[in-house]
């Protein structure tokens, strides 16, 4: 992973982390279901923006090198990798 991109989910994963001790202290102190329900969709979205960031980077990087190799196996590999990710983080 590029060190820029590495830095830049380490931020939003430290932040996501204040949502989620947030998210605990909301149900401890009995807050309104919506409200909580409204921050489990901001923590789902703020998590599904570092995963599009991590496959981003992934696809440019590593499959990018699969690509360039000239590896049949190697872009295969990478491209099956790819598609089941995807596939899983529809679920």
């Amino acid at each position: 992973m590029r060190k820029d991109i590495k830095a830049s989910c380490q931020k939003r994963l430290s932040r996501i982390e204040g949502q989620v001790r947030g998210l605990s202290k909301m149900v401890e102190e009995d807050r309104y279901c919506i409200d909580i329900v409204t921050q489990i969709s901001a923590v789902r979205a703020a998590l599904r923006r570092v995963e599009e960031e991590v496959l981003r980077d992934h696809v440019s990087h590593c499959v990018e090198h699969a690509i360039s190799s000239g590896s049949k196996a190697d872009q295969r590999e990478k491209i099956a990798e790819l598609m089941a990710v995807i596939g899983r983080s529809d679920r």
